[in-house]
């Protein structure tokens, strides 16, 4: 990585950690993606359940294949080959997870976290109900405030995300969120953490690379 684009990252990322540990959250800032797998291995309890949150900044971090080698039993909704009513009853049991793993769509400069879901499972195992929740983000979500994030998630994170998973939403045609109104609709819970919820231990990880979507 350039020298200067690596200075600018570790200036960034080290503001908004200090950002969201002043809202409570207990937050680091990790070089590389490398560096942050290590944490997120730290962090997890041994021999504990792990709820994924379908994140590909978690799939990147490669950290899945290692806390399955050490013995954790991984919840994951998104495993191929699952029925739906399978697909439900994982997301419900990741609720209750020793630790629940997942990214986050923004961060904001002010230590923010702002997410959209489809079905609401993510943002709700976020909030409450696992015993440890942790967030990857890569500097690549950093966004000045609110309406930044709210933006980012119609232009980039949605429809990226829609054509992940094959969906027939207008957003894969216009590359941008067109506020579609079909069954398959994944832009339909948006939850903000201004502060750390109050019964949640919440970590929170910046990557110095560019992570996701």
């Amino acid at each position: 990585m350039n020298e200067h684009v690596r200075w600018h990252h570790d200036l960034v990322g080290e503001r908004v950690a200090e950002a969201l540990r002043r809202n409570d959250f207990d937050a680091v800032y990790c070089k590389s993606a490398a560096e942050a797998a290590e944490e997120v291995l730290r962090l997890v309890p041994e021999n504990g359940t792990v709820g994924l949150g379908g994140s590909w900044t978690v799939k990147e971090l490669g950290v899945v294949e290692k806390l399955k080698a050490r013995g954790n039993i991984i919840l994951d909704h998104g495993a191929p080959g699952l029925e739906n009513d399978e697909r439900v009853r994982i997301r419900r049991a990741q609720l209750t997870a020793d630790a629940f793993l997942t990214g986050s769509n923004a961060v904001t400069m002010d230590g923010r976290l702002v997410n959209t879901d489809g079905s609401g499972n993510r943002v709700a195992a976020m909030i409450f109900g696992p015993g440890k929740v942790i967030v990857v983000a890569g500097v690549n979500k950093i966004v000045r405030d609110v309406e930044e994030a709210e933006e980012r998630i119609r232009k980039t994170a949605a429809p990226i995300n829609n054509k992940r998973l094959n969906l027939p939403n207008p957003c894969v045609k216009t590359g941008e969120c067109m506020d579609c109104q079909g069954p398959t609709r994944i832009c339909n819970v948006t939850t903000i953490l201004h502060k750390r919820p109050k019964l949640t231990e919440m970590h929170v990880i910046l990557v110095g690379e560019e992570l996701g979507f």
